[in-house]
């Protein structure tokens, strides 16, 4: 695997103007579990499993891009909602720096595809536990900001 950087890699996932956030969304969603999947249904002795591991991180990578640049993007969603409420600007700082640490770890682990079976499936089963810790705070936030009715905000 290259080791261009991520966001150069993938700068045909960037979310176009006027996109919404559900289909990178439903994009990163998707590439998770297929990621998943790759990474802990084929049995790691399978030739295959490599392989399919290999096919499906670019996919995360490029589907994580994406969410990226919609969130923290110039007028992406983070601007929006320390707009909309200011309070929330230490949460939406703290997932930018997740971005910044998530990224690392998906070339990380593309640089290493070729360590061990069982090191590969360490690092992945790592990277999808932060993902999903990374996914619970967005929602976290985005219900903070627009669901919890504190008053006196505009």
């Amino acid at each position: 695997m290259t080791t261009e950087p991520l966001a150069t890699r993938h700068s045909s996932a960037r979310a176009a103007g006027g996109r919404t956030a559900s289909r990178p969304h439903t994009d990163l969603l998707a590439a998770v579990r297929g990621f998943r999947r790759a990474l802990l249904v084929a049995p790691r002795t399978d030739p295959c499993w490599r392989r399919g591991v290999a096919t499906e991180l670019p996919r995360l990578c490029a589907a994580f891009t994406a969410h990226v640049e919609l969130t923290d993007g110039p007028g992406g969603l983070y601007s929006q909602v320390v707009a909309d409420a200011p309070r929330l600007v230490s949460q939406v700082h703290r997932l930018g720096r997740e971005h910044a640490t998530l990224c690392g770890a998906l070339e990380a682990l593309a640089r290493r595809l070729d360590a061990p079976p069982d090191q590969v499936l360490g690092w992945g089963s790592d990277l999808l536990r932060a993902l999903a810790r990374h996914r619970q705070r967005g929602a976290d936030l985005l219900h903070a900001a627009y669901a919890v009715d504190l008053g006196g905000e505009t």
